[in-house]
């Protein structure tokens, strides 16, 4: 972690008079948030425990209800308090000390691991494990490009990967506003109003994108799909078991055995909080 972030991390966690209410967050907390959210993920129950503290020290309930009491609310504001709201439900979730809860994330991780595996068994694949760093999808995704050649190994790394999804996702802004987070959002009193990003939200969307450790999801994915034309299939614990996602983005399942497709594994609770995937390499024969 850069000295920066430690700091950020060390004013987060320094006591604070009760009276003295959190402030509203700005652009650096926005970073720290996702930052440590990105933390959450690791293997290491420390890095997890300091970054759920500091998250819960940060009271972004509050300050989301401040955000949202404001007399004047722009769209970008309504989109902090959601976010800020989430990040606190997430922080809440890693419970070190309720043992209820823990046996509970204990057994729904078990289940899916074994979940996963049964559908690597059934194609001949095993679980090749990608660091949790925030940047896994990418990564991920990039050791199956230069597993199918169609990129050089010198090439597979997250942030190429990153930059290509993201700059996708730009130069087509029709075909991925629709799912992309908007400004209203679900937890907001316009959940059921349109709620598209403004082009200054998109624009910052694909920045945060391609330049930091924003966790990737489906419209990342599809979006990858697309550049490199290839099919990316995501093995998961729930149902359906693979989803696919097909370069001419049509709905046909196709050839879930065939080789020259992008396989990966989503996972809930592998390491904890946060989702992560891995890739999904042929079985070595002995």
């Amino acid at each position: 972690m850069a000295g920066s972030k430690r700091n950020k991390i060390k004013k987060a966690l320094s006591p604070r008079q009760p009276s003295t209410p959190p402030p509203i967050l700005n652009n650096e907390d926005d970073e720290l948030m996702n930052d440590l959210l990105a933390q959450l993920d690791s293997r290491n129950q420390t890095v997890q425990e300091q970054s759920a503290t500091v998250l819960n020290e940060m009271e972004l309930n509050k300050q989301a209800a401040r955000i949202e009491a404001q007399q004047k609310q722009d769209a970008r504001s309504r989109f902090k308090a959601r976010q800020a709201r989430k990040a606190a439900a997430l922080a809440r979730t890693f419970s070190p000390d309720d043992p209820e809860n823990q046996a509970r994330l204990e057994k729904e991780a078990k289940d899916e691991e074994a979940a996963i595996l049964k559908v690597c068994k059934q194609l001949g694949v095993e679980v090749y494990e990608i660091n949790p760093d925030g940047h896994c999808l990418f990564s991920a995704v990039a050791d199956q490009l230069a597993l199918l050649g169609i990129i050089p190994p010198a090439q597979a790394q997250y942030s190429i990967v990153r930059a290509t999804a993201a700059n996708y996702i730009f130069q087509h802004p029709d075909d991925f506003l629709p799912f992309l987070p908007s400004a209203g959002g679900e937890d907001t009193e316009g959940a059921l109003d349109e709620g598209l990003m403004s082009p200054e939200e998109f624009e910052q969307y694909c920045a945060s994108m391609r330049d930091a450790a924003v966790w990737g999801g489906e419209p990342e994915i599809l979006a990858l799909s697309r550049a490199f034309n290839v099919p990316i299939h995501v093995v998961q614990g729930g149902k359906p078991p693979i989803v696919v996602h097909n370069p001419q983005g049509d709905s046909a399942d196709g050839n879930l055995t065939d080789k020259r497709v992008v396989r990966i594994s989503y996972h809930r609770r592998m390491y904890g909080l946060g989702e992560h995937y891995n890739s999904l390499r042929l079985k070595k024969l002995i």
